[in-house]
């Protein structure tokens, strides 16, 4: 890979592939991570985190694996941010320290919440500089071009890459909202023109490629809260994403209404409140926001509360509130809570607890199956049918979304008339190299994995650790200890036994056959000193048959030998 190549002729079969890799945010919903490379230059676009599911014992975060980054670290020009949702931006902080140097592009918005979560990690070599909506800056010798989307976050923006190759754009996360709340809709001008000039490749968000027709507009949200609000007594409190700022206004401005002053309470929202109206994204009326703890004073007829936990996070306000343990809000008869957002998949449990103990409290509440106090921030097949239209790529990858999604959303493409030879459907790890006359194949495959937050070690538990908290989880632990004569080898005195999450307290008859088991285990004639290890194998693998014969349960056994 030279570097004095010729870019853009085709005879120059020298020239490098221009390289488009999910590192993240293929077949999942979460931790997105795109590179596009050419050549010695690397972009970037996003960077996010994914919660983990039950499955992930004691697991705080999933960020993606970007060792194919880390190895060309020197290539490594920028980091483009598309907005400041946490699965396109939670990794930074675990990720840009590998990057020195390196800059992050993001609009104001995203960058007001990125530089708090930059100063909470202590991170000072990461230039955070201005991208925002219509702007163009010049990265190597790519030029990205940021688009105005509508989302559920205000400065949501897509991204056009001006390559030598040809243009490739990546939606980001996006809706065609006709009637945004800030009035900042979709710049349908700018991806006309993008069209116009010719798209090598389109990148398009796939989080609801399986629902026909158009997603409702976010001001349906406001209607809904109003339409509740109207005549009611009581306080009215209402759960949401701190994220989105737009929602957050909606409450604001239903509050106003009907004369209701608010409260924020849960820190992410505060933190974001706070950032969001420093810069001018959000409004209310004059004295209608109060501290929280001046909620008692106002009477409820007059108060509206804002709060985090709509996914029923147990540390959250929300479930905080319904479980009578928050230092401002105790929930009960005649509070009407509103959970406006629908569950994360993985989070349908917590939600419905929540929502059960809201209810047992004797409020009553509004939520994802009753009221339509909630829309998506992502574009139905309508909406992605138009995106496709307006750019009318010639290659085409979905991105952003589970496996089937990318699937309905690869064959809407070819509804519109994208050729089907040239829809990829990839996963995390499966390049697309396109070549200087335009064609593309799939390249050989790298490592993409996942990468894990625990506390504050990153990737120091893996899939071993896990498998084995799994496998505590199941079946508990068998824990031997063993007393061997160091001269003969043989076992001194009782072995001891403690169990967990085993039985509560194992049978005398059952210990006895293990006693026994072990002893037969550790018979070795002939050799007086034995291999500490070997007999910790001899002992793991009898007692695991044994206890396998007898309870037909594997609890995980720990041999401990000691000699004397």
């Amino acid at each position: 890979m030279g570097s004095g190549m010729t870019f853009g002729r085709s005879e120059s079969s020298s020239a490098p592939p221009l390289r488009i890799l999910p590192l993240g945010g293929l077949g999942e919903v979460g931790k997105n991570l795109m590179v596009i490379e050419l050549g010695d230059e690397i972009v970037v676009i996003d960077c996010g985190l994914m919660f983990p599911d039950e499955e992930m014992f004691g697991i705080d975060l999933v960020v993606p694996d970007v060792s194919y980054i880390v190895e060309r670290r020197e290539k490594v020009k920028a980091f483009l941010i598309t907005h400041a949702h946490e699965d396109h931006v939670g990794a930074l902080p675990y990720v840009l320290p590998r990057f020195p140097g390196v800059p992050v592009y993001a609009s104001t918005l995203a960058r007001g919440l990125l530089g708090n979560k930059i100063r909470e990690h202590r991170l000072k070599d990461n230039p955070l500089l201005a991208f925002d909506p219509g702007e163009t800056i010049k990265v190597g010798s790519m030029e990205a071009t940021a688009f105005r989307v509508g989302h559920s976050i205000p400065d949501a923006m897509g991204i056009c890459l001006r390559t030598p190759y040809g243009n490739i754009i990546h939606t980001g996360d996006f809706k065609i909202d006709q009637t945004p709340v800030d009035g900042k809709g979709t710049d349908f001008h700018r991806l006309a023109e993008f069209g116009k000039e010719g798209v090598l490749c389109l990148m398009s968000d796939s989080t609801r490629a399986e629902f026909p027709g158009f997603t409702p507009s976010e001001r349906t949200v406001g209607e809904a809260f109003r339409e509740i609000m109207e005549g009611l007594e009581g306080r009215v409190i209402v759960a949401t994403f701190a994220s989105n700022i737009a929602r957050v206004q909606q409450v604001f401005d239903a509050a106003g209404t009907f004369g209701r002053k608010v409260a924020v309470i849960g820190r992410s929202m505060e933190q974001n409140t706070r950032i969001a109206s420093d810069l001018g994204y959000l409004r209310w009326g004059p004295d209608q926001l109060i501290p929280k703890d001046r909620i008692r004073e106002i009477p409820d007829n007059e108060l509206c509360i804002a709060t985090t936990g709509a996914q029923g996070e147990p540390m959250a306000g929300l479930a905080r509130m319904a479980n009578r343990d928050h230092r401002f809000v105790e929930i009960g008869p005649g509070d009407t809570v509103i959970v406006s957002a629908s569950p994360i998949p993985g989070n349908e449990e917590s939600v419905a607890r929540t929502i059960d103990n809201l209810f047992k409290n004797g409020a009553n509440v509004y939520y994802h199956a009753n009221k339509r106090a909630h829309v998506s921030g992502h574009a139905s097949q309508e909406e992605l049918k138009l995106m496709l239209n307006l750019t009318r790529p010639r290659h085409f990858i979905p991105i952003h979304g589970e496996f089937r999604m990318l699937v309905q959303h690869g064959r809407l493409a070819a509804e519109v008339g994208v050729a089907p030879e040239n829809i990829y459907i990839i996963e995390n790890g499966q390049p697309i190299d396109f070549a200087a006359d335009g064609s593309a194949r799939r390249g050989t495959r790298v490592e993409a994995g996942r990468v894990f937050v625990d506390g504050l070690s990153v990737g120091e538990v893996g899939d071993v650790v896990l498998r084995d908290r799994r496998a505590l989880a199941n079946d508990g632990m068998f824990l031997v200890v063993v007393a061997v004569d160091k001269q003969t080898g043989e076992m001194v005195g009782r072995p001891e036994i403690v169990t967990r999450g085993f039985v509560a307290e194992p049978d005398d008859r059952l210990l006895e056959g293990a006693a026994e088991r072990i002893a037969r285990a550790i018979e070795n004639p002939g050799d007086h000193t034995s291999e500490i290890a070997l007999l910790k194998a001899q002992i793991k693998d009898g007692l695991s048959q044994y206890l396998y014969e007898r309870t037909k349960r594997r609890p995980l056994v720990f041999p401990v030998v000691v000699e004397v």
